[in-house]
């Protein structure tokens, strides 16, 4: 097979230990090539200087706490430079403030470096095809929490409506979605395939100009979308 049929990653990760985990799981996976393996934010940096567009990773895996430059300021850094590429945190952190400033500083996904080989493959799959934001489960309940609870102590908004452009299905996946709900969860209630319900995420990803599960929430719970 061409390595231009392949799917081009990339890591960023200081610990050898963790680096030799992520190679070995993607050892098991079919279908990827791995551009390059980065020490730290600079290295990483350094490796996407002058490479060309067609030669660039499609997604990189960042770790957060590096020396020099860490995960968050590395991937805040290179989406201005380089917006077509997608980052996903694998870190062992899932405290707050590390969630919010990894999703501020624009990565498409959170992962605990735990999650297995099967997961992370997913986790591209999501990205790349649905425009999705893969989570740990842990990381998504966390975010979800944290989100509700600074609804609370906002001060409170008018209730809007929802664009008149997203459809009645839309809505539907969209609520689910609020409520935490998984696309496998929501093709089962719903009645339809997971692969349906990912395209109509990804339609309502592009209608309400959001890239995360965590940006369509908040909007949710500021418009107060599905309050009685």
């Amino acid at each position: 097979m061409q390595s231009t049929n392949k799917i081009q990653i990339a890591l960023t990760e200081d610990n050898q230990i963790n680096r030799n985990t992520f190679l070995q799981k993607f050892g098991l996976l079919k279908g990827y090539e791995l551009m390059f393996v980065a020490n730290n934010g600079n290295e990483c940096l350094a490796a996407l200087k002058g490479t060309p567009v067609k030669q660039l990773p499609k997604v990189i895996f960042m770790d957060i706490e590096m020396p020099g430059l860490d995960g968050i300021q590395t991937i805040a850094m290179a989406k201005a430079l380089y917006p077509q590429i997608h980052f996903i945190v694998l870190t062992v952190f899932d405290d707050d403030e590390k969630i919010f400033q990894a999703i501020q500083a624009g990565a498409s996904g959170y992962l605990l470096k735990h999650e297995p080989a099967t997961f992370l493959q997913d986790a591209i799959s999501h990205v790349l095809e649905f425009g999705g934001a893969p989570m740990s489960p842990a990381i998504a309940r966390k975010a979800l929490q944290l989100l509700s609870r600074s609804s609370f102590s906002q001060e409170p908004s008018p209730h809007q409506q929802l664009p008149e452009k997203i459809t009645g299905r839309e809505e539907e996946i969209l609520k689910h979605m609020v409520n935490g709900w998984d696309a496998k969860r929501i093709s089962s209630v719903l009645n339809i395939s997971v692969l349906t319900v990912r395209k109509h995420i990804a339609n309502i990803y592009e209608k309400l100009h959001v890239q995360s599960r965590a940006e369509i929430i908040n909007m949710a719970y500021q418009n107060k979308w599905f309050k009685e």
